[in-house]
């Protein structure tokens, strides 16, 4: 048996270029598909108007001292009137101030979807500033369950 001959050194690098190029190309995708799904988890419900579930999304959770950040998400029942349509769901980085029983949104979003796909607004708090909680509201119950979970 004779072995295959070899190929140039440029060639081979092509080669190896053009091989990680395609696995680059197919795996690009999934990883795009995979960085949308956000995993939530359903931390409570709120008792202010109509019940809807309260999630937090885990993957965003850190802790400093006593405050807690985290990005919280819940559908919007009923839907707020905007002019690019209802929005349906929003999504907000809140601080979670632990020792004070304060709260401090850094940026949210308002979506025209419950899924939280389709941007409807987008608000970004230049200053954030800490205020009180009103009992039974989103913030209430993500600053209770993120000051109850152990780090």
């Amino acid at each position: 048996m004779t072995a295959a001959p070899a190929l140039p050194r440029s060639a081979s690098r092509s080669v190896i270029a053009g091989s990680a190029r395609l696995v680059l190309l197919l795996c690009t995708p999934a990883l795009l598909a995979a960085q949308g799904r956000k995993t939530t988890k359903e931390i409570g419900r709120t008792s202010i108007g109509t019940p809807t579930a309260v999630l937090v999304e885990p993957g965003t959770v850190s802790r400093a001292g006593t405050v807690v950040t985290a990005a919280v998400r819940v559908a919007l029942v009923p839907p707020l009137k905007h002019p690019k349509g209802e929005l349906k769901s929003s999504r907000t980085i809140g601080m979670y101030d632990c020792a004070k029983r304060v709260v401090a949104t850094k940026e949210s979003w308002y979506y025209l979807d419950e899924a939280g796909t389709k941007e409807g607004m987008h608000r970004q708090v230049k200053i954030p500033g800490f205020g009180p909680v009103s009992k039974g509201s989103v913030a209430d119950v993500a600053l209770t369950w993120l000051c109850a979970a152990k780090p």
